[in-house]
């Protein structure tokens, strides 16, 4: 058996080499900000995407633009693609693969932005949904981790994580998305 305490400090240790290496996302990171800011100036809303933890992430992130984040201001147009009954009757109608691009397909209109967020890109959901939003002349935007998967160099902004434990990636998006919600915050009332 493992000790927690090892495994505590093995995390720790992890984190502390990975942290150094998301300074080089620091030109994406203000390039999905402006993106973000623009698309609300025009008019238009972000769409966010994931599958298990990324999809708790994708309405985390969204909840948090939609509501508020550390002051009260006015709502941003945010909405996570993750309404359980929209996901279960285009997996049964039309496969899992579909369950994205259905709803891209539905709300989204050119300018919007959607994000997908996946540790591996791997996910063909995912892959579907930047598909149908290039159609839709949508900026895309993707939150990786590993090397990039199948999404890798697909999407207009890139952020990807540069590590290939999967809670780690999910720990940089947090960090990449909670310090882009403390941001807005200084930008909108």
């Amino acid at each position: 058996m493992s000790d927690a305490g090892a495994i505590w400090q093995q995390n720790i240790q992890e984190l502390s080499e990975l942290l150094p290496r998301l300074r080089a996302l620091e030109g994406q990171v203000k390039r999905f900000g402006q993106a973000m800011m623009d698309c609300w100036a025009s008019g238009g809303k972000v769409l966010f995407a994931g599958n298990g933890g990324s999809a708790a992430d994708a309405m985390h992130f969204a909840e948090e633009l939609m509501v508020r984040f550390k002051k009260n201001r006015r709502a941003l147009a945010a909405i996570a693609l993750c309404d359980p009954t929209v996901l279960s009757c285009a997996a049964n109608d039309l496969g899992y693969d579909e369950v994205f691009a259905r709803q891209v397909e539905g709300l989204g209109k050119p300018g919007d932005l959607l994000v997908v967020m996946s540790t591996s890109g791997n996910s063909q959901n995912l892959v579907r949904a930047v598909e149908v939003a290039k159609l839709r002349k949508m900026i895309s935007v993707s939150m990786l981790g590993q090397d990039g998967g199948k999404l890798r160099g697909v999407c207009d902004i890139e952020l990807l994580v540069p590590t290939g434990i999967a809670q780690h990636v999910q720990e940089g998006h947090k960090l990449i998305y909670h310090s882009l919600c403390q941001w807005v915050d200084t930008q909108v009332d």
